[in-house]
């Protein structure tokens, strides 16, 4: 059964018009759950906001009614203020101590979900996406762990406290004060949130393509500048920032029409409740001092409902975000590890491996057909064929970095799809075209081969990759520092750092994917005289275009192209 690998291009527009993204309530409840370890903590700024609110509100009240010559609660009023500043200030530093240990946790468990995920993942994804989601959209949930959780719950508990407070004084103004709680603090969020909630998506898509182009153009700055591109890059990126810059309006424009609507709101309540209480009053249901008091509590009270209010703007991105992120903790391997288990002790030797009858597809595009190839241990079988015509992807089934749609690939006698993910790991080592260089010593580049290894094993390896005497005329020798991405190697260093690695590695299958295409002839012919001495302790599958590289091997199979759409 074909396996569709490739997923879909879609705009952001498109998925947002689509209604791929989850609901609002979902996504926050997925959020929320992250914070059981923290529950106790997120109690204590629960209990400490809505503290610090009654303690503001009530500093209103006590102040109306010191005006109207209650002269026995001014004394509390210095206490109230002092109670407040408190009570924010313990709150504040609850739910930030909340939001940063929570986004440490985050960063961990997405990072552990990319290395579930690949390599699959990043064979030709959008790089700069999965670093956006990495930076700012992690550090974006900083807003509704540390400004969102404990505000809801302190406005809920604050307002129904205000209710039953205002309540005592009439029922009816009870009732007008919950309505007008439920306006400004559920009813308005949720319709600037439904409105803007398709757009803030959006936003934070295009930001993360925003991010993969630029990574782009300085990755390629060298051929941009030689080829005179540099102005069509220039004019690109001023292009999508002024795409970027016209989202970024239109949840402007959301955020002051909310702000506008919420404060005419706040207004037309208070007046409600004062010509409340004043016909109360006349009607002898209420005293003018319970008129005045509610009329203050009114006016004073909406500032826990406000802030939620104030959320849905910046929450819009948030949830965005959140998405993103949990849709990469929720997504599933394209090939799942195989876990550890005991094996049959008294294993001798190493059984090679095969290609039996493999097909294989990216989508729907076919790379592989019925393709069959047998690999004996001892002998070096290179496979030869022109660019495109599944000779890497060959390498790549054997390292199971995805799984055949039909046919059975074997290493050691078994099928791969078989084999514990750590010990296939072992049994292969693996040099591709473009060799990743960390931004470190020379030795320790060679030593990810095999962690732990010696200065000498090191050296042993780069002696065989045609490696060492040139490490040797470096001012630091194997302690001379690579910059970043390799940029102070050329492209044949790198090359040949890699196969120094997968020397140092010594495993019983050695798959080499064009290990000398960047190499001159001397280095070559070093490489190959190396490869020729190891083949007779190990299976080598040697890939290459090359005639002369090809000349090494004990068998050769020839690859046709056979792509079809």
């Amino acid at each position: 059964m074909k396996t569709n690998r490739k997923q879909e291009t879609m705009t952001p527009e498109r998925a947002a018009a689509a209604g791929e993204r989850r609901s609002a309530i979902s996504i926050m409840g997925a959020m929320i759950g992250l914070v059981k370890p923290l529950l106790p903590i997120m109690i204590s700024a629960i209990v400490l906001g809505t503290a610090g609110y009654l303690c503001a509100i009530f500093l209103t009240i006590l102040a109306v009614q010191v005006l109207s010559g209650g002269k026995n609660v001014l004394m509390l009023l210095p206490v109230l203020a002092v109670a407040r500043g408190v009570l924010h200030y313990a709150e504040q530093y609850c739910n930030h101590f909340i939001a940063f240990k929570l986004l440490a946790i985050i960063r961990h468990k997405v990072f552990a979900a990319l290395r579930r995920l690949c390599p699959a993942k990043l064979e030709g994804k959008d790089k700069g996406n999965l670093i956006s989601i990495l930076t700012t959209d992690i550090e974006l949930l900083e807003v509704f762990y540390a400004h969102t959780i404990s505000p809801i719950a302190i406005a809920v508990v604050t307002s129904l406290l205000m209710v039953w407070f205002i309540g005592s004084c009439h029922a009816l103004a009870g009732l007008l004060a919950l309505v007008g709680y439920v306006v400004v603090g559920a009813v308005i969020p949720f319709w600037n949130g439904k409105r803007g909630g398709a757009k803030g998506m959006v936003y934070r898509t295009q930001f993360g393509e925003m991010n993969s182009f630029v990574l782009d153009s300085l990755r390629g700055l060298e051929e941009t500048l030689q080829y005179g591109q540099g102005e069509m890059r220039r004019k690109q990126i001023g292009k999508r920032s002024e795409e970027l810059s016209a989202r970024q309006k239109e949840l402007s424009v959301f955020e002051g029409s909310q702000r506008s609507v919420t404060n005419l709101v706040i207004l037309l309540w208070s007046f409600a409740m004062l010509f409340l209480s004043l016909y109360l009053t006349r009607k002898g249901q209420m005293s003018f001092a319970d008129a005045l008091t509610c009329t203050a509590a009114m006016m004073g009270s909406f500032g826990p409902v406000v802030a939620l209010a104030s959320l849905s703007n910046n929450l819009n991105q948030t949830l965005a975000s959140g998405e993103r992120v949990l849709s990469l903790l929720e997504e599933k391997p394209v090939v799942e590890e195989v876990p550890e288990r005991e094996t049959a002790a008294g294993t001798i030797g190493f059984a090679g491996a095969q290609a039996e009858n493999v097909t294989f597809a990216y989508d729907e595009e076919v790379i592989l057909r019925e393709y069959s190839a047998a690999f004996e241990p001892g002998k070096i079988t290179g496979i030869h064929g022109p660019s495109g015509c599944g000779k890497s992807t060959l390498l790549k089934l054997l390292m199971r970095f995805w799984d055949a749609d039909r046919g059975k690939i074997t290493v050691d006698g078994e099928l791969v799809s078989r084999i514990p993910t750590k010990r296939l790991r072992d049994l292969e080592s693996y040099v591709t075209q473009d060799t990743y260089v960390f931004h470190d010593t020379i030795a320790a580049n060679i030593a990810i081969g095999k962690p732990g290894a010696s200065q000498a094993e090191i050296e042993t390896a780069a002696k065989k990759a045609s490696l060492h005497d040139w490490i040797q005329t470096l001012p630091n020798s194997y302690e001379t520092k690579v910059g970043e991405l390799g940029d102070t190697l050329s492209g044949g260093e790198k090359q040949r750092i890699g196969v120094a690695r997968a020397f140092l590695h010594d495993a019983p299958l050695l798959l080499l994917d064009e290990p000398t295409s960047n190499l001159d002839s001397l280095n070559e012919g070093v490489i190959l005289k190396a490869l020729k001495e190891e083949g007779s302790k190990k299976t080598v599958v040697l890939v290459s275009h090359r005639a002369s590289t090809m000349r090494t091997a004990d068998l050769v199979y020839e690859m046709e192209s056979k792509r079809k759409s």
